[in-house]
């Protein structure tokens, strides 16, 4: 016959399971899962009897309905108002990759330069990027957005009065407007060296990096490679013929004919979320090298490295591992704040696919969640990319 005094040694099966840590753990995430979609269910079933009140079904049929309207910003693919609304979405996606793609880039360079800028000795140079910084960080970056591209509307000239140069190039409140080239039988020879250029700058970095740990001896990889990147294709170009051409823009009416256009909307959304993006990555960058003790610089120049290459050799490399993780966050919200791209015209996928076509077919549902979707992969793909990156950068135990 048990005892009062028993039972409290030997606890029921439940008790015992829930003082253990990795039961309790995986109990607790059950519930939670529970929790979330039971709370998921309620929205889709409101989302659904509401439709049903509405009159509306849920169907993506509306992708393959001709978009009717126009999109003046098309770099990848070819479209015309009698083309469906998929084609429409793709153009938008694409647009909106341009300007996450080029706007990362060029906020990298900016934020480096300006934060490397921001600890220069020289008190002008200092003063002058932190005083750029406070300002751009401190304004929406909306109001950037509108303020360069208000530049271009009211200061640059109309077509008929351009910015000529040489007869070639043409600078206009419409855009930049240059030649475009025309490949001709041959050029794909041009392509194949170029393949080829990258694969050779590839092995050959990792090759330099194999014999300088092995050696100590130094090649100067930047020069070779863009020697190589450019020298190899250039060759096969001329010994293929020069089998290339050049389309001119020509004033027609009211605007150019012919050529490669880039839009104000285009270039003033791209440069506006580039440089103000760019504040942030120079203070990520600065507190990244001070968080550098002194006695590496200190210990790199005292092995007779000249300040720029102790800054670029042994600096930074370290630097990064403190700019990375950060670094993913400013480009996260560079490719979010593409959205705004709808207040100056520029055609991306909130302007196709969440503006026009959802109120041409009255899609709400299904054009938000195409929208929603394509943020969200765009934004996987850079997290993933800078998490691989991230890894790479980090110490490695021996």
């Amino acid at each position: 016959m048990s005892t009062p005094a028993s039972s409290e040694n030997h606890p029921n099966i439940l008790l015992r399971l829930w003082r253990d840590k990795d039961t309790r753990s995986v109990f607790i995430q059950i519930i939670t899962m529970v929790i979330v979609f039971t709370f998921l269910g309620l929205i889709i079933n409101n989302v659904v009897n509401n439709l049903e009140i509405a009159g509306k079904d849920f169907s993506f049929g509306f992708l393959n309905y001709p978009a009717g309207y126009d999109i003046t910003f098309q770099p990848f693919i070819s479209y015309s108002p009698t083309d469906t609304h998929l084609r429409a979405a793709a153009v938008g996606i694409l647009n909106t990759l341009l300007v996450a793609v080029s706007g990362v880039i060029i906020a990298s360079i900016l934020g480096f330069t300006m934060g490397v800028l921001r600890l220069s000795n020289n008190w002008l140079i200092s003063r002058l990027v932190y005083v750029f910084l406070e300002f751009t960080r401190n304004v929406p970056v909306l109001l950037h957005i509108l303020f360069i591209y208000s530049i271009f509307l009211y200061v640059l000239p109309v077509p008929k009065k351009a910015i000529n140069i040489s007869d070639t190039v043409f600078l206009t409140n419409r855009g930049f407007i240059f030649p475009s080239p025309v490949f001709e039988d041959g050029f794909g020879f041009v392509w194949i060296a170029l393949l080829a250029a990258i694969a050779i700058v590839v092995f050959f970095v990792r090759w330099e990096r194999k014999n300088q740990d092995a050696t100590g001896e130094h090649y100067p990889v930047f020069s070779i490679s863009l020697a190589i990147l450019f020298g190899l294709p250039l060759i096969v170009f001329f010994i293929s013929g020069a089998p290339m051409a050049w389309e001119i823009p020509a004033l027609k009416g009211f605007n150019f004919k012919g050529g490669t256009s880039i839009k104000p909307e285009y270039i003033a959304l791209t440069f506006a979320l580039s440089y103000y993006t760019a504040c942030f990555i120079a203070e990520i960058v600065r507190a990244g090298i001070l968080a550098i003790s002194r006695g590496q610089t200190e210990a790199a120049l005292a092995l007779g490295l000249l300040p720029n290459r102790s800054l670029q050799l042994v600096v930074i490399p370290q630097a990064l591992r403190v700019i990375i993780p950060p670094l993913a966050s400013q480009y996260l919200n560079l490719t979010k704040n593409s959205s705004l791209a709808i207040a100056i015209g520029y055609m991306d996928v909130v302007a196709t696919v969440g503006g026009i076509t959802l109120m041409q077919t009255g899609k709400e549902m299904e054009t938000m969640i195409i929208v929603l979707l394509t943020y969200l992969f765009f934004s996987l793909i850079i997290s993933a990319f800078m998490n691989w990156f991230n890894r790479r950068m980090a110490l490695v135990e021996r």
